[in-house]
């Protein structure tokens, strides 16, 4: 599958995976910084932002992906970073192809399964009620989204999948019946009987529980030179709650300085 992405700097690879919902927009601002010591490459996974869809949808449809990717644009000695969702799909990856990926950063995910969360279903039922027939400007969607979405952050994040279809008509880019269609794929575990023994870099939210201190044993077993670090005053969503301290904890692993837009004047 061809995934469309956006590229910044030069130099050793980088390649930067969004979670559920996501898209590569939401990491271009600190891409944009890891790219004045990196080559940064940013894909829109399957069915999301302006890549293809698929009605299949796992971690190993998401990881070939990847492969496809890095061996299209010759890619090699790669840093792996990847959000959720993605983290999940950087952590397949890595376990399968050890020998092309350099160093690996999980944010705020572990390769555990995880129950069903009601914000996930709640978002997409609120996605798919959304009737465009009645529907002029962003800011229709928004009150259309705003009873069944209240947190003005989530609805925002949401809203970042709106397209103008046409001059006239809006639309949702992600394939929202593919996903909901395949989301307990998306709530599995990542299990293996590989290790990937690179260095790797799990960074956690103190104000989220998607990596909890339970998870630490199954983290080692899988990725034995791992370490877990924590910001303690970020949500789910590290890089929009905490920028300046993710590039902070970033640039000790990769040992190149990258500072977050706006770090320079605190």
């Amino acid at each position: 599958m061809k995934l469309f992405y956006r590229h910044f700097g030069e130099g050793q690879p980088l390649i930067i995976l969004h979670g559920l919902f996501g898209v590569s927009d939401n990491w271009v601002t600190i891409g944009k910084k890891l790219a004045e010591k990196f080559s940064v490459f940013i894909p829109d996974q399957r069915n999301h932002g302006k890549s293809p869809h698929s009605v299949t949808f796992n971690y190993f449809a998401l990881s070939d992906d990847l492969h496809e990717f890095i061996k299209e644009h010759k890619l090699e000695k790669i840093i792996l970073i990847g959000h959720s969702m993605g983290g999940k799909v950087a952590m397949t990856f890595a376990l399968e192809h050890p020998e092309l990926v350099e160093k690996l950063v999980v944010v705020d995910i572990s390769p555990r399964k995880y129950p069903g969360r009601n914000v996930h279903f709640e978002m997409i039922s609120a996605m798919m009620a959304v009737d465009f027939d009645k529907v002029e400007s962003r800011n229709d969607v928004e009150r259309q989204l705003i009873e069944s979405i209240p947190n003005k952050r989530i609805r925002m994040f949401v809203m970042k999948n709106l397209y103008r279809k046409t001059r006239q008509n809006f639309d949702w880019q992600i394939n929202l019946e593919a996903i909901s269609a395949n989301l307990d794929f998306v709530f599995e575990g990542v299990e293996s009987s590989d290790v990937y023994e690179g260095q790797t870099l799990f960074i956690r939210g103190g104000r989220s529980d998607y990596i909890e201190d339970i998870d630490l044993p199954v983290i080692r077993k899988l990725f034995p030179a791992s370490e877990v670090l924590t910001i303690e005053k970020a949500s789910h969503w590290v890089h929009a709650d905490s920028p300046t301290e993710l590039c902070r904890l970033f640039s000790n692993f990769l040992g190149k300085e990258c500072v977050a837009p706006g770090a320079e004047s605190e």
